[in-house]
Formats: structure tokens, C-alpha cells, sequence
């Protein structure tokens, strides 16, 4: 069933879980997605980015979204824009039929980003619409997100309020040192989940907080992918235990979109070393879709979101 994100978002709140968040950009995608979130008995946000509109047009991923819907109409599902930059976007979306639309005024200075996001609100709440926003900066880069290095901002707990409170959106994406990308950490990875608890303690009970930029990057799929022709050395994610413990607190809702790419693309190349003589997308194209599936189950673990319809 196709649905907005308040009853998910609660149940997680109350269960100590986080829905998972999974970028889509073509059938195989979406059709993993959906086995693994089948056999894992579990909502599902499926979030459709600026670039995903613009390479596999609008129209059909919505449909695929609805193929979904239809193939599966006992499981949660919703249709959200992820980082929608401006009014106009999610306008669009949400007269397209979205359930959910994210509008990101992070880059904009305090004021701006409150008077951008309480437009989109109202304007989306009169079509039963959510919102979410983001307060904070991740560095990294993801789509067209690009923030260098250094130029990120952690997200202020009093701002957190203030925001929340003048905008009336319903979910919030705050900065506490996650980032996008597969190159989030040159160091030693750190989270500031006391400034989480303090961020959570200072909004209403029950609000949901959500994390970008919190693909783990799993060493497997970076070493797949390099052992079959690919250059991404030095790729590292936020450790899975950090993932776990967000989920447990406020946070309700976690992107994931690299670790799908590593996942689709590792196995993709692998087919193509395997049987070099093969011409036919469905023999490549295949075991990637179980590859995303087996990923997301693994995701879902991580997040606590099993057995929870």
C-alpha cells in the first residue's frame, strides 16, 4: 500500500527501529528492494533523487513505485523525494502523487532555509503531504549534493527546535558527522550521539529524526568492485554498531544509496569478467537484483526493521 511516512515513523520511534530509506533509479532496483523487504516483513520508504527523475524520467519510476504497490499490497510503502532543492520540485512531486517530499535548505542560511521549508510544508500539507527538511551540513557528495571537505556543519539543538517549530515539518535530517558519499572518514569514524540525545531530548517526544549519508560501505563490495576492474581506494563508511545504536534513539529514517551502487556495480562487473562473452542484460542484470536484495535484508538487520508490520 502506498502511504506516507507518521505511522511508520512512529512505530519505529516506539520500537527502538529505523525504516530504511533506499534510493532507486531503475527496475532492478526497485524489484531487490522490495523482494528483501517482502521477506523481511517491513515498511519501506523508496526516494527518488533530482538526478534518478532525470535519468530514468519521472513518470517511469513512479509506475515501477506503483508496479511495487500492486506486487506487494500488504507492505508500507512510500514514494519521497530525496533533496529536493527547491519549491518547484516538490510541487511537482507532490501534485506527481508522492507521499512524502524532502526539501533540502541546508546550504541556505538559517532564515532562508526556514522560510523555504515552511512554504513547501504548507503547501504540502494542504495536499496530505509530509515534509521533511534538513538543519546542518554533510560534506561529501551524492547526486547533486557537493559539499568539500571542511565545509560542513554540525546541526545546533536550539536551531533544531526553533526550526522545527516555525516551519511545522514533520521530520528533520540533522548533521552529526555522517556524510555523503563512499569517502566518509579519512580517520577513525566518530558520531556525536551526545549531541542526538540532546537534539531528541529538546524536540517534542516522539519526533523522528533522520540520518543521510549513512551507508556503511561494506569492505566486501568496495574489494568486488576493485577486484573487477574498478578505482575506489580508501573507501570507508560508517561502521554498521554506529548505525545500530542511531536507530535505537531518535533517528527513524536512514538513507542508503551507496552501498546499493557497490553492490549492483561489483556484481555487474564480476559477470562481465566471469562470461566476457555474454551480450544478454538479463544474465548481469539478474544477479545484481539478487545482489541488492541480499543487501538490503542485511540493511534491515542493521536497523532493526524485521517482523515489524
Amino acid at each position: 500500500m502506498l502511504v506516507d511516512t507518521k505511522e511508520m515513523f512512529k512505530k519505529a520511534y516506539e520500537g527502538g527501529y529505523a525504516i530504511g530509506a533506499f534510493n532507486v533509479n531503475n527496475m532492478e532496483l526497485i524489484q531487490g528492494i522490495i523482494a528483501g523487504v517482502a521477506e523481511k516483513k517491513c515498511a519501506v520508504i523508496l526516494q527518488v533523487s533530482k538526478g534518478a527523475r532525470e535519468y530514468a524520467n519521472a513518470i517511469y519510476l513512479k509506475k515501477l513505485i506503483e508496479a511495487a504497490v500492486e506486487e506487494c499490497p500488504d507492505i508500507p510503502i512510500a514514494m519521497h523525494l530525496d533533496h529536493g532543492a527547491d519549491f518547484d520540485i516538490c510541487k511537482q512531486c507532490v501534485d506527481g502523487g508522492f507521499t512524502s517530499v524532502m526539501i533540502d535548505g541546508s546550504h541556505h542560511d538559517f532564515e532562508e532555509n526556514v522560510r523555504l521549508t515552511k512554504q513547501v510544508v504548507e503547501y504540502a500539507h494542504s495536499k496530505g503531504v509530509v515534509v521533511e527538511a534538513e538543519l546542518g551540513k554533510l560534506e561529501g557528495v551524492e547526486d547533486d549534493v557537493k559539499v568539500a571537505s571542511g565545509e560542513g556543519s554540525y546541526t545546533d539543538p536550539d536551531q533544531a527546535v526553533e526550526f522545527v517549530e516555525r516551519t511545522g515539518v514533520d521530520s528533520l535530517a540533522i548533521a552529526i558527522g555522517t556524510s555523503h558519499g563512499a569517502f566518509k572518514f579519512s580517520g577513525d569514524p566518530k558520531l556525536d550521539f551526545e549531541r542526538l540525545e540532546v537534539i531528541s531530548s529538546k524536540l517534542p517526544k516522539g519526533y523522528p529524526l533522520v540520518l543521510h549519508g549513512a551507508s556503511t560501505v561494506i569492505p566486501e563490495f568496495v574489494e568486488l568492485c576493485n577486484q573487477y576492474g574498478g578505482d575506489i581506494p580508501g573507501a570507508k563508511g560508517v561502521p554498521e554498531a554506529m548505525i545500530s545504536k542511531a536507530a535505537k534513539m531518535a533517528v527513524c529514517k536512514v538513507n542508503i544509496d551507496t552501498d546499493l551502487r557497490l553492490a549492483m556495480t561489483g556484481t555487474i562487473r564480476k559477470a562481465f569478467m566471469d562470461n566476457p562473452s555474454n551480450f544478454d542484460p538479463r544474465k548481469y542484470l539478474g544477479p545484481a537484483r539478487d545482489a541488492i536484495k541480499d543487501m538490503v535484508m542485511h540493511k534491515l538487520d542493521i536497523l532493526g526493521n524485521v517482523n515489524t508490520l
